[in-house]
């Protein structure tokens, strides 16, 4: 089961954002600090109450900018006529421009979060898988700490049967 990390996490570094109005239709954009890990053009991941989205990175004379979050890359590389999850969630928020948001930095460069000033949000930690499944993985490739020294028959390294092995 997925480890949930909470935005208050030591690991989880977080800055405040702002709502900005931008382009022709004025809809909600958010201006993103300088502080966060990011180029330009690059894609990233963005968790908005629990759901995960794809977003771009946009530079903009004042910094980068995130003009929307979509459920597909392929959406966000290309917005056409699907759903902007950042415009609706910032609607739904009562969110207009020139208020904050925290943007939660939870892996630089890739995977962000957000919510609203105050609130705590939980987000399920990707990074690696846990402890047990690395120790599966390495007695199946015979380089783990766990049952060492034995192959997955239960032989021993010396060629000895396992004692505890009935055949």
């Amino acid at each position: 089961m997925a480890e949930r990390l909470p935005s208050d996490h030591a690991s989880v570094h977080t800055e405040r954002a702002e709502v900005a109005r931008s382009g022709g239709t004025r809809r909600p954009c958010l201006r993103l600090p300088a502080d966060l890990a990011l180029d330009p053009g690059s894609f990233v991941r963005l968790v908005v109450d629990g759901d995960e989205y794809h977003a771009e990175v946009r530079e903009h004379r004042s910094g980068f900018l995130l003009r929307g979050a979509y459920d597909l890359k392929s959406e966000a590389r290309d917005p056409g006529r699907a759903e902007n999850r950042l415009v609706e969630w910032l609607q739904d928020e009562g969110r207009e421009a020139g208020d904050p948001v925290e943007i939660d930095e939870i892996q630089p460069g890739e995977r962000y979060g957000l919510r609203l000033p105050g609130e705590r949000a939980f987000y399920r930690d990707t990074s690696s898988p846990g402890g047990s499944l690395q120790d599966i993985a390495s007695d199946l490739t015979g380089t783990g700490q766990a049952g060492e020294g034995s192959d997955l028959a239960g032989n021993d390294a010396d060629g000895t049967d396992d004692p505890f092995d009935l055949d």
